[in-house]
């Protein structure tokens, strides 16, 4: 272990707001994957593919001489269009289905674009070069790369753009009504198929926006998808579904833990210390509801 993080305050800030930026990244991710949770009652294995899938469209943009940042406007009209198709072509035949039905089939989407990213782009490790720069903090100790600034703000306003549209519009208010009774919705008027169709579709253009913004501030292959399926998954069942101001604060607090893990364990150890967060807090959820059932008997 390397506690040098706690000899040097400074690091201890450096974790602190690398954290916060990466964690609201992973916010905007379980941000999408709450929302499809909580009307279509689907557990999306497939999310962190999504995403990845989302930061190539970026990538490709950069390989034709297009700033990988426009793909924040591109990845998610085209990402939009994918979730409706994959809808169409496969969700819909499990929606109102066992739950681990939809597990199942989202997870072979996942091996799916797995293999047919790693056919279309290759397995090589690539990153689009956004050439944003850093930002240097308290006398130069502290280093932010622009490119986690940038991230966090785009993030932050297509968050702030989701809850405005969900709130006003017409279809907004009608995956509200779905998620809080579809058959109540349905004898109302509302086509519950539309906005299951939509709800994912919006899913995967959040993917689309967060996954472009991965590909200019971190790496991306193929097979990099499931840690960002857990990380949404974790914040999901932390936060709660319907509860956004604690999926922005649990995915804060998820990258925060990162951070210091990686700081301490070491890179090597980061993903693994957020499988075992994740044991850990299934854990925790099981032996609370244990309790809870044998309170009330």
């Amino acid at each position: 272990m390397d506690l040098l993080i706690f000899e040097a305050p400074i690091l201890m800030v450096q974790a602190t707001l690398d954290g916060i930026l990466l964690g609201i990244l992973f916010a905007l991710i379980a941000y999408g994957m709450a929302l499809q949770w909580g009307v279509m009652n689907i557990i999306n294995i497939a999310q962190g593919e999504l995403v990845i899938l989302g930061g190539y469209i970026a990538y490709f943009m950069y390989l034709y001489g297009i700033h990988p940042a426009y793909g924040v406007i591109i990845s998610p009209i085209i990402m939009y269009f994918i979730g409706w198709g994959l809808y169409k072509t496969i969700i819909y035949r499990v929606v109102d289905r066992d739950l681990f039905i939809s597990i199942l089939a989202t997870f072979g989407i996942s091996i799916l674009t797995q293999q047919l990213m790693n056919f279309i782009f290759g397995s090589d490790v690539v990153v689009a070069q956004s050439n944003f720069g850093t930002t240097f903090l308290f006398n130069y100790m502290v280093t932010l790369p622009n490119s986690k600034i940038f991230a966090a703000g785009v993030s932050i306003i297509f968050a702030i753009f989701v809850i405005i549209y969900m709130k006003k519009s017409k279809l907004g208010r009608a995956i509200r009504a779905t998620a809080q009774n579809a058959r109540a919705a349905k004898i109302l008027g509302v086509d519950t198929e539309k906005v299951y169709a939509a709800t994912f579709g919006i899913n995967a253009a959040l993917c689309g926006v967060a996954g472009s913004l991965i590909a200019i501030t971190f790496t991306l292959h193929p097979y990099v998808g499931l840690p960002y399926t857990v990380r949404s998954f974790m914040i999901v069942i932390i936060a709660g579904l319907g509860n956004l101001p604690g999926v922005a604060i649990s995915g804060m607090g998820l990258g925060v833990f990162e951070e210091f893990a990686d700081y301490i364990l070491g890179t090597e150890f980061r993903v693994g210390a957020v499988f075992l967060l994740l044991v850990l807090i299934l854990v925790y959820r099981r032996f609370k509801l244990s309790r809870k059932r044998e309170y009330l008997k």
